[in-house]
Protein backbone atom coordinates (compact mmCIF):
# COMPACT_ATOMS: atom_id res chain seq x y z
CA UNK A 1 0.00 0.00 0.00
CA UNK A 2 1.15 3.55 -0.62
CA UNK A 3 0.47 6.40 0.31
CA UNK A 4 0.94 10.49 -1.25
CA UNK A 5 2.21 13.16 0.33
CA UNK A 6 -1.63 14.97 1.06
CA UNK A 7 -2.50 11.41 2.92
CA UNK A 8 0.22 11.45 5.69
CA UNK A 9 0.28 15.82 5.93
CA UNK A 10 -0.92 15.94 9.52
CA UNK A 11 -0.64 13.80 12.38
CA UNK A 12 -4.78 13.29 12.14
CA UNK A 13 -4.15 12.16 8.47
CA UNK A 14 -1.09 9.62 9.59
CA UNK A 15 -3.40 8.53 12.95
CA UNK A 16 -5.71 7.50 9.79
CA UNK A 17 -3.72 5.62 7.91
CA UNK A 18 -2.56 4.02 10.71
CA UNK A 19 -5.76 2.67 11.57
CA UNK A 20 -6.36 1.30 7.96
CA UNK A 21 -3.05 -0.65 7.89
CA UNK A 22 -3.82 -1.96 10.94
CA UNK A 23 -7.13 -3.37 10.04
CA UNK A 24 -5.91 -4.89 6.62
CA UNK A 25 -3.31 -6.48 9.48
CA UNK A 26 -5.90 -7.68 11.68
CA UNK A 27 -7.46 -9.19 9.12
CA UNK A 28 -4.91 -11.34 8.13
CA UNK A 29 -2.90 -9.34 5.38
CA UNK A 30 0.60 -9.04 5.42
CA UNK A 31 1.16 -5.83 5.18
CA UNK A 32 4.01 -3.03 3.58
CA UNK A 33 3.44 0.39 3.24
CA UNK A 34 5.18 3.24 1.05
CA UNK A 35 4.75 6.45 1.77
CA UNK A 36 6.08 10.44 0.60
CA UNK A 37 7.09 13.17 2.45
CA UNK A 38 4.46 15.32 4.46
CA UNK A 39 2.61 17.53 2.52
CA UNK A 40 4.99 20.53 1.17
CA UNK A 41 7.50 19.08 3.06
CA UNK A 42 9.58 18.12 -0.27
CA UNK A 43 8.25 21.77 -1.39
CA UNK A 44 9.78 23.34 1.87
CA UNK A 45 13.05 21.87 1.53
CA UNK A 46 14.26 22.40 -2.32
CA UNK A 47 13.13 26.44 -1.23
CA UNK A 48 15.48 26.05 1.84
CA UNK A 49 18.64 24.53 -0.58
CA UNK A 50 18.03 27.02 -3.16
CA UNK A 51 18.48 30.12 0.29
CA UNK A 52 21.77 28.28 1.01
CA UNK A 53 22.77 27.77 -3.35
CA UNK A 54 20.78 29.43 -5.92
CA UNK A 55 22.04 26.11 -7.46
CA UNK A 56 22.90 23.33 -5.45
CA UNK A 57 24.32 20.28 -6.83
CA UNK A 58 22.53 16.88 -7.40
CA UNK A 59 24.15 14.78 -4.65
CA UNK A 60 23.57 17.09 -2.21
CA UNK A 61 20.03 17.77 -2.82
CA UNK A 62 19.28 13.70 -3.43
CA UNK A 63 20.68 13.96 0.47
CA UNK A 64 18.29 16.26 1.81
CA UNK A 65 15.19 15.58 -0.15
CA UNK A 66 15.31 11.89 1.11
CA UNK A 67 15.03 13.44 4.87
CA UNK A 68 11.59 13.98 4.09
CA UNK A 69 10.36 10.45 3.69
CA UNK A 70 12.36 9.59 6.74
CA UNK A 71 9.88 11.81 8.62
CA UNK A 72 7.41 10.42 7.61
CA UNK A 73 8.15 6.64 8.30
CA UNK A 74 9.54 7.37 11.80
CA UNK A 75 5.76 9.00 12.53
CA UNK A 76 4.09 6.79 11.05
CA UNK A 77 5.59 3.58 13.17
CA UNK A 78 5.00 5.51 16.16
CA UNK A 79 1.64 6.02 15.44
CA UNK A 80 0.99 2.25 14.79
CA UNK A 81 2.57 1.04 17.50
CA UNK A 82 0.28 3.77 19.65
CA UNK A 83 -2.55 2.02 18.65
CA UNK A 84 -0.85 -1.28 20.15
CA UNK A 85 0.12 -3.09 16.79
CA UNK A 86 3.60 -3.86 15.90
CA UNK A 87 5.64 -1.50 13.28
CA UNK A 88 8.89 -1.14 11.84
CA UNK A 89 10.36 1.38 9.57
CA UNK A 90 12.70 1.48 6.69
CA UNK A 91 14.54 3.84 4.36
CA UNK A 92 15.44 3.16 1.06
CA UNK A 93 18.88 2.49 1.55
CA UNK A 94 18.09 -0.03 4.18
CA UNK A 95 15.69 -1.96 2.27
CA UNK A 96 18.31 -2.10 -0.41
CA UNK A 97 16.80 -0.31 -3.05
CA UNK A 98 19.86 -0.32 -5.38
CA UNK A 99 19.72 1.80 -8.11
CA UNK A 100 22.23 3.97 -10.63
CA UNK A 101 24.10 6.99 -9.74
CA UNK A 102 22.01 9.33 -11.90
CA UNK A 103 21.04 11.62 -9.19
CA UNK A 104 17.51 13.32 -8.60
CA UNK A 105 15.93 11.00 -11.52
CA UNK A 106 17.91 7.52 -10.12
CA UNK A 107 16.47 4.20 -12.04
CA UNK A 108 16.44 1.17 -9.68
CA UNK A 109 18.49 -1.41 -10.38
CA UNK A 110 17.16 -4.19 -7.67
CA UNK A 111 15.81 -4.68 -4.97
CA UNK A 112 17.51 -6.88 -1.72
CA UNK A 113 13.83 -7.21 0.41
CA UNK A 114 15.35 -9.63 2.94
CA UNK A 115 14.12 -7.11 6.03
CA UNK A 116 11.04 -6.54 4.71
CA UNK A 117 10.23 -10.35 4.60
CA UNK A 118 11.70 -11.24 8.04
CA UNK A 119 9.80 -8.41 9.72
CA UNK A 120 6.36 -9.78 7.87
CA UNK A 121 7.59 -13.08 9.67
CA UNK A 122 6.97 -11.92 12.73
CA UNK A 123 3.95 -10.11 12.32
CA UNK A 124 5.19 -6.53 11.75
CA UNK A 125 3.51 -3.62 9.29
CA UNK A 126 6.57 -2.58 7.49
CA UNK A 127 6.69 1.30 6.50
CA UNK A 128 9.29 1.87 3.72
CA UNK A 129 10.36 5.80 2.77
CA UNK A 130 9.24 6.02 -1.09
CA UNK A 131 11.25 8.23 -3.69
CA UNK A 132 14.63 7.29 -2.53
CA UNK A 133 17.31 4.37 -2.77
CA UNK A 134 21.13 3.97 -2.80
CA UNK A 135 24.26 3.32 -5.04
CA UNK A 136 26.27 -0.11 -4.71
CA UNK A 137 29.15 2.27 -3.41
CA UNK A 138 26.69 3.80 -0.66
CA UNK A 139 25.53 6.82 -1.84
CA UNK A 140 21.83 8.08 -1.20
CA UNK A 141 19.87 8.75 -4.83
CA UNK A 142 16.31 10.05 -5.17
CA UNK A 143 13.94 8.17 -7.87
CA UNK A 144 12.38 12.00 -9.63
CA UNK A 145 8.79 13.03 -9.74
CA UNK A 146 6.68 10.13 -9.04
CA UNK A 147 9.59 7.89 -7.60
CA UNK A 148 7.24 7.02 -4.30
CA UNK A 149 5.25 5.43 -6.95
CA UNK A 150 8.14 3.78 -8.51
CA UNK A 151 9.19 2.28 -5.05
CA UNK A 152 5.87 0.84 -4.20
CA UNK A 153 5.59 -1.09 -7.43
CA UNK A 154 9.14 -2.17 -7.32
CA UNK A 155 8.69 -3.51 -3.93
CA UNK A 156 5.53 -5.28 -4.85
CA UNK A 157 7.36 -6.75 -7.20
CA UNK A 158 10.89 -7.59 -5.22
CA UNK A 159 8.44 -9.60 -2.51
CA UNK A 160 5.92 -10.89 -5.00
CA UNK A 161 2.91 -8.95 -3.52
CA UNK A 162 -0.90 -10.06 -4.45
CA UNK A 163 -1.26 -6.15 -5.12
CA UNK A 164 -0.22 -2.85 -5.15
CA UNK A 165 -2.46 -0.19 -3.56
CA UNK A 166 -2.01 3.27 -4.57
CA UNK A 167 -3.70 5.74 -2.71
CA UNK A 168 -4.32 9.47 -2.85
CA UNK A 169 -6.40 12.07 -2.57
CA UNK A 170 -8.56 11.18 -5.75
CA UNK A 171 -10.25 7.75 -5.81
CA UNK A 172 -8.90 6.52 -9.31
CA UNK A 173 -8.44 7.17 -12.75
CA UNK A 174 -10.59 9.63 -14.47
CA UNK A 175 -11.88 9.74 -18.29
CA UNK A 176 -10.17 13.46 -18.04
CA UNK A 177 -9.57 15.82 -15.19
CA UNK A 178 -12.45 16.25 -13.62
CA UNK A 179 -11.33 19.77 -12.12
CA UNK A 180 -11.92 20.69 -16.05
CA UNK A 181 -14.75 18.66 -17.46
CA UNK A 182 -17.23 17.95 -14.85
CA UNK A 183 -18.91 14.83 -16.34
CA UNK A 184 -15.14 13.16 -16.27
CA UNK A 185 -16.33 9.55 -15.00
CA UNK A 186 -14.15 6.77 -13.26
CA UNK A 187 -12.53 4.26 -15.20
CA UNK A 188 -12.85 1.10 -13.11
CA UNK A 189 -10.10 -0.59 -15.79
CA UNK A 190 -7.35 0.48 -17.68
CA UNK A 191 -4.67 -1.83 -19.36
CA UNK A 192 -0.83 -1.15 -18.36
CA UNK A 193 -0.46 0.10 -22.68
CA UNK A 194 -3.29 2.95 -21.73
CA UNK A 195 -2.31 3.98 -18.02
CA UNK A 196 1.82 4.19 -19.91
CA UNK A 197 -0.06 6.63 -22.50
CA UNK A 198 -1.95 8.43 -20.36
CA UNK A 199 0.69 9.03 -17.55
CA UNK A 200 3.35 9.87 -20.51
CA UNK A 201 0.98 12.53 -22.01
CA UNK A 202 -0.20 14.67 -18.72
CA UNK A 203 -2.02 12.33 -16.31
CA UNK A 204 -0.94 12.51 -12.65
CA UNK A 205 -2.27 9.64 -10.80
CA UNK A 206 0.51 7.15 -11.15
CA UNK A 207 3.94 7.75 -12.70
CA UNK A 208 5.55 6.56 -15.88
CA UNK A 209 8.11 4.61 -14.37
CA UNK A 210 5.74 2.79 -12.05
CA UNK A 211 3.52 1.48 -14.49
CA UNK A 212 6.63 0.78 -16.98
CA UNK A 213 7.97 -1.96 -13.58
CA UNK A 214 3.84 -2.81 -12.89
CA UNK A 215 3.73 -3.98 -16.95
CA UNK A 216 7.39 -5.57 -16.70
CA UNK A 217 6.78 -7.75 -13.47
CA UNK A 218 2.88 -8.52 -13.99
CA UNK A 219 1.81 -6.34 -10.57
CA UNK A 220 -1.69 -5.29 -10.35
CA UNK A 221 -2.11 -1.78 -9.11
CA UNK A 222 -5.41 -0.47 -7.36
CA UNK A 223 -5.60 3.31 -7.52
CA UNK A 224 -7.50 4.26 -4.35
CA UNK A 225 -8.85 7.10 -2.37
CA UNK A 226 -6.76 7.66 1.09
CA UNK A 227 -9.93 8.26 3.15
CA UNK A 228 -12.80 6.97 1.81
CA UNK A 229 -13.91 3.45 3.07
CA UNK A 230 -12.43 0.14 2.47
CA UNK A 231 -14.80 -0.83 0.18
CA UNK A 232 -15.02 1.72 -2.13
CA UNK A 233 -13.21 -0.05 -5.53
CA UNK A 234 -11.06 2.65 -7.44
CA UNK A 235 -9.29 1.88 -10.53
CA UNK A 236 -7.41 -1.84 -11.36
CA UNK A 237 -4.52 -1.54 -13.55
CA UNK A 238 -3.57 -4.26 -15.50
CA UNK A 239 -2.44 -6.33 -18.11
CA UNK A 240 -4.90 -5.64 -21.49
CA UNK A 241 -7.86 -8.36 -22.73
CA UNK A 242 -10.45 -7.83 -25.26
CA UNK A 243 -13.17 -6.08 -23.85
CA UNK A 244 -10.98 -3.14 -22.99
CA UNK A 245 -11.13 -2.35 -27.00
CA UNK A 246 -14.87 -2.11 -26.77
CA UNK A 247 -14.05 1.80 -25.89
CA UNK A 248 -12.38 3.39 -28.95
CA UNK A 249 -11.12 6.21 -26.76
CA UNK A 250 -11.05 6.09 -22.68
CA UNK A 251 -9.63 9.28 -21.51
CA UNK A 252 -8.44 12.60 -22.69
CA UNK A 253 -5.05 13.92 -20.85
CA UNK A 254 -3.50 17.38 -21.14
CA UNK A 255 0.15 18.67 -19.83
CA UNK A 256 1.44 21.92 -19.64
CA UNK A 257 4.44 21.15 -18.42
CA UNK A 258 6.25 20.74 -21.54
CA UNK A 259 8.30 22.89 -23.53
CA UNK A 260 9.07 23.29 -27.31
CA UNK A 261 12.77 23.31 -28.44
CA UNK A 262 13.38 24.92 -31.75
CA UNK A 263 17.00 24.21 -33.09
CA UNK A 264 17.52 26.47 -36.90
CA UNK A 265 19.79 26.47 -39.44
CA UNK A 266 21.12 23.22 -38.30
CA UNK A 267 22.66 21.14 -41.89
CA UNK A 268 21.31 18.53 -43.60
CA UNK A 269 23.58 15.83 -43.26
CA UNK A 270 23.79 12.25 -41.68
CA UNK A 271 24.72 12.23 -38.00
CA UNK A 272 23.45 15.49 -36.72
CA UNK A 273 20.65 14.17 -35.34
CA UNK A 274 22.23 11.34 -33.51
CA UNK A 275 24.83 14.02 -32.23
CA UNK A 276 22.01 16.82 -31.06
CA UNK A 277 19.89 14.05 -29.36
CA UNK A 278 22.86 11.64 -28.32
CA UNK A 279 23.71 14.73 -26.43
CA UNK A 280 20.69 15.55 -24.97
CA UNK A 281 20.53 11.58 -23.74
CA UNK A 282 24.19 12.35 -21.65
CA UNK A 283 22.10 15.16 -20.11
CA UNK A 284 19.28 13.29 -19.15
CA UNK A 285 16.58 14.52 -20.84
CA UNK A 286 13.05 13.24 -21.76
CA UNK A 287 12.86 13.98 -25.18
CA UNK A 288 8.95 13.46 -26.14
CA UNK A 289 7.99 14.76 -29.62
CA UNK A 290 10.34 15.23 -32.62
CA UNK A 291 10.01 16.81 -36.21
CA UNK A 292 12.54 17.77 -38.54
CA UNK A 293 11.08 19.91 -41.54
CA UNK A 294 12.07 19.85 -45.58
CA UNK A 295 15.65 20.72 -46.25
CA UNK A 296 16.07 24.41 -47.87
CA UNK A 297 19.37 25.49 -49.23
CA UNK A 298 21.01 21.99 -47.33
CA UNK A 299 19.50 23.65 -44.00
CA UNK A 300 16.86 22.32 -41.90
CA UNK A 301 14.92 22.97 -38.17
CA UNK A 302 14.81 20.51 -36.06
CA UNK A 303 11.78 20.75 -33.04
CA UNK A 304 11.31 19.07 -29.98
CA UNK A 305 9.33 18.78 -26.75
CA UNK A 306 10.78 18.26 -23.18
CA UNK A 307 9.50 18.79 -19.50
CA UNK A 308 10.13 21.95 -18.30
CA UNK A 309 11.51 20.55 -15.11
CA UNK A 310 15.21 19.58 -17.77
CA UNK A 311 14.98 23.31 -19.93
CA UNK A 312 18.56 23.71 -17.53
CA UNK A 313 19.74 20.20 -18.99
CA UNK A 314 18.50 21.35 -22.50
CA UNK A 315 20.19 24.79 -22.30
CA UNK A 316 23.95 23.09 -21.14
CA UNK A 317 23.74 20.55 -23.70
CA UNK A 318 22.77 22.61 -26.69
CA UNK A 319 25.12 25.63 -25.73
CA UNK A 320 27.71 22.83 -26.43
CA UNK A 321 26.12 20.95 -29.04
CA UNK A 322 25.01 23.64 -31.40
CA UNK A 323 28.50 24.81 -31.82
CA UNK A 324 30.11 21.33 -32.97
CA UNK A 325 27.24 20.93 -35.88
CA UNK A 326 27.28 24.51 -36.76
CA UNK A 327 23.57 25.22 -36.50
CA UNK A 328 22.26 28.93 -36.37
CA UNK A 329 20.31 29.23 -33.51
CA UNK A 330 17.96 28.08 -31.05
CA UNK A 331 14.69 29.41 -29.02
CA UNK A 332 12.20 27.74 -26.33
CA UNK A 333 8.58 28.58 -26.70
CA UNK A 334 7.24 27.37 -22.76
CA UNK A 335 3.56 28.53 -23.48
CA UNK A 336 2.77 25.35 -25.19
CA UNK A 337 0.22 22.22 -23.95
CA UNK A 338 0.24 18.65 -25.03
CA UNK A 339 -3.75 17.04 -25.22
CA UNK A 340 -4.24 13.58 -26.03
CA UNK A 341 -6.75 11.14 -26.75
CA UNK A 342 -5.72 7.60 -25.92
CA UNK A 343 -7.61 3.86 -26.35
CA UNK A 344 -6.93 0.60 -26.70
CA UNK A 345 -9.85 0.50 -29.27
CA UNK A 346 -7.81 2.96 -31.22
CA UNK A 347 -6.16 0.32 -33.03
CA UNK A 348 -8.92 -1.46 -34.82
CA UNK A 349 -11.09 1.93 -35.60
CA UNK A 350 -9.61 3.84 -38.31
CA UNK A 351 -11.10 7.87 -38.81
CA UNK A 352 -9.82 8.63 -34.78
CA UNK A 353 -7.19 10.53 -35.85
CA UNK A 354 -9.70 12.87 -38.37
CA UNK A 355 -12.58 13.38 -36.11
CA UNK A 356 -10.08 14.70 -33.22
CA UNK A 357 -8.38 17.24 -35.83
CA UNK A 358 -11.72 18.13 -36.76
CA UNK A 359 -13.17 18.65 -33.50
CA UNK A 360 -10.22 21.22 -32.84
CA UNK A 361 -10.54 22.95 -36.21
CA UNK A 362 -14.47 23.56 -34.87
CA UNK A 363 -13.20 25.44 -32.34
CA UNK A 364 -10.46 27.26 -33.76
CA UNK A 365 -7.35 25.68 -32.41
CA UNK A 366 -4.34 25.55 -34.31
CA UNK A 367 -1.90 22.50 -33.94
CA UNK A 368 1.98 22.77 -33.87
CA UNK A 369 3.55 19.17 -33.45
CA UNK A 370 1.43 16.24 -33.85
CA UNK A 371 2.82 12.32 -32.87
CA UNK A 372 0.90 9.20 -32.56
CA UNK A 373 1.17 5.45 -31.49
CA UNK A 374 -1.33 2.30 -32.21
CA UNK A 375 -3.49 3.81 -28.78
CA UNK A 376 -2.78 7.52 -28.54
CA UNK A 377 -2.31 10.53 -30.54
CA UNK A 378 -0.98 13.68 -29.71
CA UNK A 379 -1.25 17.12 -30.33
CA UNK A 380 0.90 20.78 -29.35
CA UNK A 381 -1.28 23.46 -29.38
CA UNK A 382 -1.08 27.38 -27.45
CA UNK A 383 -1.07 26.74 -23.54
CA UNK A 384 -4.33 29.17 -23.34
CA UNK A 385 -6.32 26.55 -25.28
CA UNK A 386 -5.07 23.15 -23.56
CA UNK A 387 -8.44 23.07 -21.05
CA UNK A 388 -10.70 23.88 -23.98
CA UNK A 389 -9.21 21.86 -26.12
CA UNK A 390 -9.96 18.52 -23.76
CA UNK A 391 -13.33 19.31 -23.09
CA UNK A 392 -14.70 19.54 -26.65
CA UNK A 393 -12.50 15.76 -27.13
CA UNK A 394 -14.11 14.63 -23.92
CA UNK A 395 -17.51 15.47 -25.30
CA UNK A 396 -16.86 14.29 -29.26
CA UNK A 397 -15.87 10.85 -28.36
CA UNK A 398 -18.93 10.12 -26.35
CA UNK A 399 -17.01 10.26 -22.82
CA UNK A 400 -19.62 12.90 -20.89
CA UNK A 401 -20.92 11.22 -18.30
CA UNK A 402 -23.98 12.84 -16.53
Amino acid sequence: MKFGGTSVADIDRLNRVAARLIERAKAGDDVVVVVSAMGKVTDDLIGLAHQANPKPCKREMDMLLSTGEQVSIALLAMAIQKQGYEAVSFTGAQVGIITDSVYSKAKIVRIDAACVLEALIQKKIVIVAGFQGRTVDGQITTLGRGGSDTTAVALAAGIKADACEIYSDVDGVYSADPRIVPKAHKLDTVSYEEMLEMAASGAGVLSMRSVEFARNFDVVIHCRHSFKPADVPGTIVRGEDPSMEDAVVSAVTHDTNEAKITIRGVPDRPGIAASVFGTLGQNNVNVDMIIQNISDAGLTDISFTAPEDDITSVTSALEICLKEIGARTWNIDRDIAKVSIIGAGMKSHPGITAKMFKALAEEGINLDLISTSPIRVSCIIAADQAETAVRVLHTAFGLDQE
